[in-house]
């Protein structure tokens, strides 16, 4: 990935309060920045370096620190969405991945995917199951086998009806599943920083089936993230998609 260029705090400041993202809802990219205000007014009270700064916001760990900050308010609210869902081991239809994108995550989530695959022997993956299904998925138990380092984007999936899942994993709108609202917002936040980084470092998002198969086929991480890397318009469409 590329080092930042030579930046400070006010311009960054600056430059994310004028960003703007092309399809998201008002209401969403707002909070987005008000949040990712906070988090660089933190970053500058803590001393920390506006070149680590810039780098965090590359590998989106503000998104995903923000994003799940949001998403874990959310789960404790007890007349919250998480209050009563269908969501079960082995249903797993909502890992069968819709889309050209194959899952958007980003850079730090795409290093942790691989790392933790990496670790795991060769054999049959979920695509044994489902020519789809992300590849992390044991075939046999349709479980997760990296389920502590699963992207924001399968933490955030939940269902009340397990038949939505499966007629959306084929193409067919249902209600009832679906991502809950901090996916929006890490996906805002994410672009935001894209935005107030541009001509000073890359911001880039990763398909999360394209980084998991590159991993179980045992190629290194700098060309399992070259491979998988996406065109800069696909976060604006993911994120203008759930607005």
């Amino acid at each position: 990935m590329s080092k930042a260029k030579a930046v400070d705090y006010a311009t960054l400041r600056k430059r994310l309060e004028k960003a703007r993202l092309k399809g998201t809802a008002s209401e969403t990219a707002d909070r987005a920045r008000n949040l990712l205000l906070v988090y660089l007014d933190h970053a500058q009270a803590q001393n920390i370096p506006i070149q680590e700064l810039a780098r965090q916001i590359q590998q989106g760990l503000p998104a995903l620190r923000i994003g799940g900050a949001d998403l874990a308010a959310v789960a404790e609210k007890p007349d919250g969405p998480f209050g009563d869902i269908a969501c079960a081991s082995g249903c797993a239809f909502c890992c069968i991945l819709a889309g050209e994108d194959g899952g958007v995550i980003t850079e730090a989530e795409a290093r942790n995917v691989h790392a933790a695959l990496s670790q795991l022997p060769k054999g049959p993956d979920g695509r044994a199951w489902h020519p789809r299904a992300c590849p992390s998925l044991d075939p046999e138990t349709r479980m997760c086998r990296i389920y502590d380092a699963r992207p924001m984007i399968c933490r955030s999936y939940i269902s009340k009806d397990a038949t939505a899942c499966e007629a959306i994993s084929t193409g067919i709108p249902a209600d009832g599943a679906g991502v809950v609202g901090a996916q929006s917002i890490y996906l805002a936040v994410h672009a935001l920083g894209r935005a107030a980084l541009k001509g000073i470092a890359t911001v880039p998002t990763f398909s999360l089936s394209a980084v998991a198969a590159a991993a179980l086929d045992g190629i290194d991480e700098a060309e399992a993230l070259q491979g998988a890397k996406h065109k800069p318009r696909t976060l604006d469409d993911e994120s203008a998609r759930l607005s």
